[in-house]
């Protein structure tokens, strides 16, 4: 059993670390980045994809490491595993078709309401005791998830079924497709960048350097909103104007409302 995760903000990685850490302990748990991860699928038979759900539709980063690895997944027992701010709909059967056509058996999916991670827009927002409670549900709900699975065998289904690819395709993935089949260029750095190279350091795809002082965008953008929650200049943003909150998993963990 192997889990792989991409994880912007931390929701993602804190959910997959969880689920796995009470099925089994012992399992490695790899950033999808890492040169490792593609390796741990060929090491593996049940592999746990874990992934931060965009506008209803799995990260384009995730659609292009399957794509990538596409002879490696036949007779592989995958669960996908999402977290969403607000609304999935088929977050999960989005990445489980994609699977299947390359020979993959889904063993179930689960959708984690997480604390809103998109910092340039004030939409969706919450204070910390609500992003709190948001997380000890989240925690609850994995638990009783990875409870069924040793004692019951049962895997959750959620985001799999007919009704829920529905809801995921006319709830937001038609309207905003256009943003999820390929790497964003839509970062925009701003004048208040001071070329520290955080956002360098942190970014998955390396789409960011550091050029004469300032931080700058390849184009290639996989819309994980580290650099945009970790830039101490709030300089960085991406769907919006400027940054409203920085979200952090580790932030609601450690503060007191």
């Amino acid at each position: 059993m192997v889990g792989i995760y991409m994880s912007g903000t931390g929701n993602t990685k804190h959910c997959i670390e969880k689920l796995l850490s009470l099925l089994d302990p012992s399992a490695q748990i790899i950033p999808i980045e890492s040169a490792h991860s593609a390796a741990a699928l060929k090491d593996h038979d049940e592999i746990f994809l874990a992934y931060p759900t965009q506008f209803s539709n799995m990260p384009f980063m995730v659609r292009d490491f399957i794509h990538r690895n596409k002879e490696v997944w036949g007779r592989k027992k995958v669960f996908c595993m999402t977290t969403m701010g607000a609304f999935s709909g088929d977050g999960t059967g989005c990445c489980a078709r994609v699977l299947k056509k390359y020979g993959a058996q889904i063993l179930g999916g689960l959708q984690i309401h997480m604390p809103d991670a998109v910092c340039d827009s004030k939409l969706l927002k919450k204070s910390l005791k609500e992003n709190q409670q948001i997380i000890r549900n989240a925690d609850q709900k994995i638990e009783k998830a990875a409870d069924e699975i040793l004692r019951l065998k049962q895997y959750p289904r959620e985001g799999l079924s007919f009704m829920n690819h529905l809801a995921g395709l006319f709830g937001q993935r038609l309207w905003f497709y256009n943003k999820t089949t390929g790497y964003s260029n839509k970062l925009k750095i701003h004048d208040s960048c001071i070329g520290c190279g955080l956002c360098a350091n942190n970014c998955p795809m390396n789409n960011l350097s550091i050029q004469n002082g300032i931080a700058v965008s390849a184009g290639n953008c996989a819309m994980c909103y580290r650099c945009i929650s970790s830039c101490p200049k709030q300089a960085i943003t991406l769907l919006g104007k400027q940054v409203y909150e920085q979200c952090r998993y580790e932030k609601y963990c450690t503060e007191t409302p």
